[in-house]
């Protein structure tokens, strides 16, 4: 059945990966961003918002957007984020506030938001994106971590108040992954975590839009409140 989707974050990486597979399946997809679109998105049948998660008014004029172009959103990707990594001790307080801002605050704006739609029609599906980072912790990210962390907490007492409308609310939390956040990292930091990962490699961003879009679907209808890892196996928690 076509959906309505609205990806945060959406103009590159897992989050491009993953407006580009809902698309191919038949799906109205929209995408936000705040800088750039990617080029030729819209000759795959995406179409991009300017959107900055940390600015209500912004998120209310994109979802009057969404709507108007595309209607009512059924399907939200929370997807959008950004890293200020750092030892904490050299952590600003802004800086820390930043990141939780973006993503966890962003996150819950977003889903605010798209529940209003999502109760009306007695059906959605909600999905953030977290991290490993967010499951086990990670030297110089304790920003990060702790907004990926919450994300969990948020999605879960979601999932419990908004069961009983047949929407369901989960997290994964990729690994590794192949994108321009990992590759800002050397060659020989990429190596050393290759090797820690079971599977010896790097994830691929379509690997995990296609773990998103199973949940987004009417397979998956029995799974909420559920974090879902892909990592390759480096954490088997």
């Amino acid at each position: 059945m076509e959906r309505v989707v609205l990806i945060t974050g959406g103009n590159r990486g897992i989050g491009l990966a993953t407006a580009k597979i809902f698309a191919s399946k038949g799906n109205k997809v929209a995408i936000t961003y705040r800088e750039n679109p990617p080029d030729g998105i819209e000759d795959l049948g995406i179409h991009p918002f300017s959107c900055d998660v940390t600015d209500q008014e912004h998120i209310d004029q994109t979802f009057k957007d969404v709507e108007k172009t595309l209607g009512s959103v059924e399907i939200l990707i929370a997807n959008a984020g950004i890293t200020r990594d750092s030892l904490t001790a050299r952590t600003s307080d802004t800086d820390f506030s930043e990141v939780l801002n973006t993503n966890l605050t962003g996150a819950f704006r977003t889903a605010k938001k798209a529940l209003r739609g999502m109760m009306k029609n007695r059906w959605g599906r909600i999905i953030f994106i977290s991290s490993l980072s967010g499951r086990i912790g990670q030297v110089g990210q304790s920003s990060y971590a702790a907004s990926k962390s919450g994300l969990v907490g948020l999605s879960r007492s979601l999932a419990k108040e908004y069961a009983s409308r047949n929407i369901t609310v989960n997290v994964v939390a990729p690994g590794a992954v192949r994108t321009d956040m990992l590759e800002k990292l050397s060659t020989d930091q990429i190596s050393e975590y290759v090797d820690s990962i079971p599977l010896g490699r790097l994830g691929e961003p379509e690997e995990i839009g296609e773990i998103i879009a199973f949940l987004s679907s009417e397979h998956a209808s029995y799974i909420t409140g559920s974090v879902i890892p892909i990592d390759g196996g480096l954490y088997m928690g």
